[in-house]
């Protein structure tokens, strides 16, 4: 039976329709369709009964019912989950939170199914039935997730989430054997190339396993090494065999005409031939390699005279080797930099070329670190075609690049030191990249940087806690030569570190100088470079040097307590017409002039200016500045978040916000988290919606402010007057209230938050105000 004697018991029915309905609970299996078509009333006193697979397949007859499931849903999170969600305010939807949850607990072993009857249903499969609603799966630890989904019983499982999934998180990850990497190639491939994945994410991997690191990386850039590797695994993927099949029908003209190609080139083709056998036989180990050393291949270096394809020469024989360089083993013959000339079929050439190489157990190394770019040689000629530039502005850096004269870059191999399998295809990628708390050596950044100079398909990358330092301009790098691509769609750039090789106004000029079709860059430092020289004091072209004018609409500069100099800003803003957003952080000011340049600056270089932020900049000797921003036609949404407004102010210079506010009838959100408030400031801001008011200000945000709820009722009390005094209406719709001492007066607390909410959309939070003892001291 589906519901224990002892649920029964608990529920202890009373009444006759309570007993029909659990009777009704325990055979849904062969009355569903009746229970469907019952009115209103007596469905939804059954659908608390009904296990949560029954309760999936309710949710159409509850809705032509007029009924909502979303209570129950909430409760089963509440009984069977025990937590409470992060942002549970915003969650819309609490079946697919609870489905979503419930599938990633059942797949780590986390949730017993057999703790709750609800869970349990012998005509159902826990994965199998929730898997339609997960888009969003967290993979850890030593990867159980990956190999339990590619298992063969759980096929449909996967073809499910190839068509739910769109976040694919990587967590807490440890180095794995051969078995469950080719489990993750395998699941990669299904999700990423065939499936709907969009954004892959990687944290929390202090130690990460550079194999298993730049193959998740490759794969998500759409790399595939052969359609063929599936078959490995006892399951071909019909999509690649599709393909495959597409391919091999070629017409029998193009055939020979490649053939006899080929034999112009070498008699050493046929050497390389293979039987398909083999192609799978090489596929295999490429992807069961034994971990070592990934820079260094001993079976090319021992089969010198064999020359794998795509293993080309770009930069010519004056260019010095590299460490990358040394993946191709041996110098190249200058015949096959014929190979550089584009020729129909040259991909297909390869591809059959490379497949007679013996079967080498570091493949994998080769792969991944070699795959550097899709059809570099192509790509090649067609910039020179569109741009006429030359070849040699993909393998070194540009006069402008960030990497020019860099030796972490540019010594060491360089972006494009790392190049192309020839042998690799091309599939779908995704579109967002984040990479937190990982840190990336410097061969790693040049794989990524390889990576995403042909990464089209990326709008957005985080990169946060790398440890990047100069390796930074490598990554620059391989975006510049994403940005030059004609199909290129990235927009979003977020970097963040402890520490920055040079200071943020100076890596802010170098990214839009490499990126100018950025829509949005955020740059974030917790701590001021020590080393001697490297503020832009030392460096005074780079507030000389002209950006060109990009299209950034969203500019986020987190300072490591490094002085805000307008000078070394001014170039940024001119470039950027279309500023929109403006945030600047932990910035010190080194002159009181300082800020009122910034503001003539913005005034004539932003014109679409709509949103300025400013957090932990001390603004306590600027009240003009604060009150000529407070007035500012152009913008909507002004923050200052712990900027000490009131620490050395008069009950004047408040009046005077709050009548400054009144007059402006442009701006919609005024934060002042963490401003110390308290509450007579508090009291006193109600008069901004007053009767002689021409505000249009919907949202205010007074968080951290030293609130207690006796102020909060009188704020209350004093709004609603104003809004009697408006005939019932008033253009305030939010406000934000966390971490103030709410929880001193409960009662009192309940009751202005029950009038509040009367009014306008109230966000609060169970704050334990004893935190705040040392502020509450300061304030006394």
């Amino acid at each position: 039976r589906s519901v224990p004697e002892a649920a029964m018991a608990a529920e202890r029915p009373r009444s006759l329709f309570a007993l029909s309905a659990a009777a009704v609970s325990r055979s849904m299996a062969a009355l569903e369709r009746d229970v469907w078509a019952l009115p209103g009333h007596l469905l939804g006193g059954l659908l608390p009964l009904l296990t949560i697979f029954h309760l999936e397949r309710a949710e159409d007859a509850a809705r032509r019912a007029g009924l909502s499931t979303q209570p129950i849903w909430r409760k089963l999170w509440d009984d069977v989950m025990k937590t409470r969600p992060p942002n549970s305010e915003s969650i819309t939807c609490w079946r697919k939170k609870f489905l979503e949850t419930f599938f990633s607990n059942v797949l780590h072993g986390v949730l017993d199914v057999s703790s709750d009857w609800r869970l349990q249903d012998r005509h159902f499969s826990p994965l199998l039935h929730s898997s339609p609603h997960v888009s969003q799966l967290t993979l850890c630890n030593m990867l159980q997730g990956a190999v339990e989904l590619t298992a063969e019983h759980n096929h449909k499982v996967l073809e499910n989430l190839a068509g739910s999934l769109r976040i694919l998180k990587f967590q807490h990850l440890l180095s794995c054997d051969q078995s469950v990497r080719r489990s993750l190639v395998l699941l990669l491939h299904r999700l990423i190339h065939h499936g709907s994945v969009s954004q892959v994410s990687m944290c929390s991997w202090p130690v990460p396993d550079t194999v298993l690191l730049v193959l998740i990386l490759t794969m998500s850039a759409g790399f595939w090494r052969s359609g063929n590797a599936l078959a490995c695994h006892g399951s071909p993927c019909g999509l690649c065999r599709e393909e495959d099949k597409a391919q091999s029908q070629e017409p029998a003209q193009e055939g020979a005409e490649r053939g006899c190609t080929a034999e112009q080139e070498g008699s050493g083709a046929e050497n390389q031939k293979g039987s398909p056998k083999e192609a799978d036989a090489r596929m295999t180990c490429v992807l069961s390699g034994p971990r070592s050393s990934p820079l260094r291949n001993p079976a090319c270096e021992e089969t010198s005279s064999e020359v794998p394809c795509g293993h080309t020469s770009i930069q010519g024989d004056s260019s010095p080797r590299s460490s990358s360089e040394q993946l191709s083993c041996h110098p190249i013959p200058r015949k096959t930099r014929r190979w550089l000339k584009p020729a129909v079929g040259r991909k297909r050439r390869c591809l059959r070329r490379s497949r007679g190489h013996c079967a080498d157990p570091e493949d994998l190394y080769d792969f991944v670190f070699t795959v550097a770019r899709e059809d570099n040689s192509g790509l090649l000629d067609k910039t020179r075609t569109t741009e006429g530039e030359s070849s040699k502005n993909w393998t070194s850096s540009s006069p402008g690049s960030p990497c020019t004269g860099h030796t972490g870059c540019k010594k060491r191999g360089g972006p494009a030191g790392i190049l192309p399998l020839k042998a690799a295809r091309r599939f779908r990628s995704v579109s967002t990249l984040e990479l937190f708390s990982i840190p990336l050596t410097g061969e790693t950044c040049r794989t990524l940087s390889n990576l995403l100079s042909s990464w089209v398909s990326l709008e957005n990358l985080v990169l946060s806690y790398n440890g990047l330092n100069a390796n930074i301009s490598c990554i620059l790098a391989g975006l510049r030569a994403l940005s030059r691509h004609p199909e290129c769609r990235f927009r979003v750039l977020r970097v963040s570190d402890v520490f920055s090789h040079m200071p943020c106004l100076e890596l802010v000029r170098c990214i839009l100088s490499a990126l100018p079709q950025l829509h949005t860059l955020s740059v974030s430092f917790d701590l001021k470079n020590q080393l001697e020289g490297s503020g832009p004091e030392a460096n005074p072209s780079c507030s000389e040097a002209e950006i060109p004018e990009s299209c950034l609409e969203v500019l986020e500069i987190r300072f490591p307590r490094e002085p805000l100099h307008t000078a070394f800003l001014l170039p940024v803003l001119k470039a950027s017409k279309s500023l929109q957003q403006l945030s600047l952080d932990s910035a010190t000011l080194p002159c009181p002039q300082e800020l009122g340049l910034l503001l003539e600056v913005l005034k004539e270089c932003t014109p679409n200016l709509k949103n300025l932020s400013f957090h932990d900049v001390n603004l306590a000797e600027h009240q003009k500045e604060v009150l000529l921003l407070l007035q500012d036609p152009g913008l909507q949404e002004i923050t200052f978040s712990f900027c000490r407004l009131f620490e050395s102010s008069t009950a004047e210079y408040l009046s005077e916000i709050i009548n400054t506010v009144k007059r402006n009838s442009s701006l919609k959100s005024l934060k002042l988290p963490g401003n110390r408030l308290g509450n007579h400031r508090l009291v006193a801001l109600a008069d901004i919606f007053s009767e002689d008011s021409s505000s249009s200000l919907c949202q205010l945000d007074v968080s951290s402010n030293c609130i207690k709820p006796d102020g909060l009722l009188e704020f209350t009390k004093k709004l609603e007057g104003h809004m009697q005094q408006r005939g019932g209406q008033l253009p305030f719709t939010h406000l934000r209230l966390f971490q103030n001492w709410l929880d001193q007066d409960a009662e009192t607390a309940q009751e202005a938050l029950r009038r509040l909410r009367a009014l306008c959309s109230v966000v609060n939070d169970a704050w334990d105000s004893s935190q705040a003892f040392a502020d509450y001291i300061s304030v006394m």
